[in-house]
């Protein structure tokens, strides 16, 4: 799972791909609510706002 901002959502792709062997899901993080989870506000690679989850 990754969390990051729209200039990094290829790389976390490419790496979900190459650890889970398998399509990820995306997430904006603007139109979702969590109940059990709180997301981050930074994206994983840079200081930018994190906007997409990659599942």
């Amino acid at each position: 799972m990754y969390c990051v901002c729209k200039e990094h959502v290829e790389l976390a792709i490419d790496k979900f791909v190459d650890e889970y062997e398998d399509a990820p899901d995306l997430v904006n993080l603007g139109e979702a609510t969590f109940t059990a989870w709180e997301a981050p506000k930074r994206c994983e690679w840079c200081d930018g706002p994190a906007e997409i989850l990659i599942v």
